[in-house]
């Protein structure tokens, strides 16, 4: 095969042979070794597209695969298989490591050194020892996923894992599959992963690498790939309901035979994939989400401000901001020695310098549009506000704010400064941010609160003695995760994706009551 032809999917039980291959033409990527301007040959990627028959074969083989050799593990030995193959990923000699770090670069665009240096953080959230914590966060007792447990309040419960776990994943960050694939390995469900026409790569090895490592499993999963929504490059007819077009088959066929439907992606593409969905399936949509950074004037001394910027830069380079947990906004208290003026500069210092270590992929026309438009909006709000500042009558908008515009030569990254408090918004991503003085961090709040249902991740710099009135604030507006600036782009071990839990809600409860119990002893041939 060629070096930039990549066949996506794991289809165990199907001759490829039998498939039809669809060609994708991923986007043009960075590759090791070479510079920003580089123009290295297209990645190409085959996705298998199935046939009714096919995808239901699949899901059978999965079910029946899972039922026989995953359910029947210990949770400590499925932990024990995917530190294994997760520390396999950690070695730079290992082959699957080696495919992700020359293929992922050419699929996304991202810089290498970037997915390589992210990969690493990435990974080690599934050593043994995290996967562990991972479990013990969502159930005191992890033997309940192996066996019934005693009750407190008397009786035994037991949690199972669904018998089939479909994903839905999205592609705007790298190897993003591996949280949901090892939760459903984690609650011992067979799994049926859909791979994103942007991000293919990295759920076909690690699938790959898990029949590996473990042989057993072989058979208890599945990658595949279907036309939806969000993938551009498939027309579609538009003069057709959905459930007349061939291209959706395969998608309700999973949904179908699915016990639950985990999901990620735009909001739009989340409500339309709902109505395919059985009522008796359970969807667990993970949509369109806004992440903040706040910056306290503790953190504003001559001597720290300057690397709380550089730990901001960071959250911002990661991946273009194309994370749900990437700041689109910073906002900076006033009082302290360093202004959040002069915080916004250190930071588009910062984001100027990791150009050069981690240069920006090389951006669509859309994109491009989308950012030089942002740009060019607030430079003209802040020529208009420099002419009329003197006028009795001010023009509403932008222009009621003053802004400084900060950036790099080559417009590879751009912060925006606002000397008034702004509610939260979304950027167009790309290393665009805007920074935003308050005099206090309390009234970031009503900033924020509009946005509720859509918030996430708040990279805070603040004191110890601030750290929990913060966060009852925050809470309150709705975000649901809190860390240190420089850690937004990588949640620990076990964390509560958008509040909810990541195994908990894949699982169903079966309980034997007391009552059951006492009840027993009647029926024994002995008396009590």
């Amino acid at each position: 095969m060629s070096r930039n032809v990549f066949k996506a999917g794991y289809l165990p039980g199907l001759n490829e042979a039998d498939v039809t291959w669809h060609r994708l033409n991923v986007r043009t990527g960075s590759t090791p070794g070479m510079g920003v301007d580089a123009h290295p040959s297209p990645l190409q990627v085959d996705v298998p597209q199935l046939t009714t028959a096919q995808m239901k074969a699949l899901a059978q083989r999965v079910q029946h695969a899972s039922r026989t050799h995953l359910k029947t593990m210990c949770v400590s030995d499925i932990v024990r298989v995917l530190d294994k193959a997760t520390a396999r990923l950690l070695d730079a000699s290992d082959i699957y490591r080696q495919q992700l770090e020359r293929l992922l670069p050419q699929a996304t665009g991202f810089d290498a050194e970037m997915v390589r240096l992210n990969l690493n953080a990435y990974l080690h959230t599934f050593r043994g020892l995290q996967l562990q914590r991972f479990v013990a966060e969502d159930f005191a007792n992890p033997k309940v996923l192996d066996e019934f447990q005693p009750r407190t309040q008397g009786g035994w419960t037991r949690a199972f894992g669904p018998e089939l776990l479909v994903h839905v994943w999205a592609g705007n960050v790298p190897a993003l599959p591996m949280w949901s694939f090892v939760s459903g390995l984690l609650v011992k469900a067979g799994s049926i992963g859909k791979v994103s026409s942007a991000e293919p790569v990295f759920a076909t090895l690690f699938a790959q690498l898990l029949a590996e490592v473990e042989p057993l499993w072989a058979d208890c999963f599945a990658v595949v790939w279907w036309a939806n929504a969000t993938d551009a490059q498939t027309p579609r007819d538009t003069t057709r309901a959905p459930d007349d077009m061939p291209e959706f088959a395969n998608e309700h066929t999973a949904f179908a035979l699915a016990d639950v439907v985990l999901a990620y992606g735009g909001n739009e593409a989340l409500q339309a994939m709902q109505t395919h969905i059985p009522v008796t399936t359970r969807f667990l949509p993970h949509g369109h989400k806004l992440s903040l950074g706040m910056v306290s004037k503790a953190a504003l001394s001559v001597r720290k401000g300057p690397s709380v910027a550089r730990q901001a830069a960071l959250d911002v380079a990661r991946y273009d901001q194309q994370g749900c947990y990437s700041p689109h906004v910073f906002y900076v208290q006033r009082g302290a020695q360093l202004s959040p003026q002069n915080f916004a500069q250190h930071l588009a210092n910062e984001l100027a310098a990791l150009q050069h270590k981690f240069p920006r992929r090389v951006l669509s026309l859309e994109e491009a549009a989308q950012v030089g438009a942002w740009r060019e909006a607030h430079e003209l709000a802040s020529l208009n506000h420099d002419a009329q500042r003197d006028t009795e009558h001010n023009s509403t908008g932008l222009n009621n704010t003053t802004y400084t515009v900060l950036g790099s030569g080559r417009g590879t990254s751009t912060v925006v400064y606002s000397d008034r408090a702004l509610p939260l918004s979304a950027g167009p991503l790309n290393r665009c941010v805007l920074v935003v003085a308050v005099d206090t961090l309390d009234e970031v709040m009503p900033l924020i609160t509009p946005q509720r249902d859509y918030l996430q991740t708040v990279g805070l710099a603040a004191a110890p003695e601030e750290l929990l009135q913060l966060g009852e604030r925050l809470g309150q507006a709705g975000v649901t995760r809190i860390c240190a600036l420089g850690a937004m782009t990588s949640p620990e071990a076990g964390w509560h994706h958008d509040g909810r839990f990541s195994l908990l809600d894949l699982v169903r409860m079966v309980d034997i009551e007391a009552s059951t119990e006492r009840e027993a002893e009647r029926f024994t041939p002995y008396e009590v």
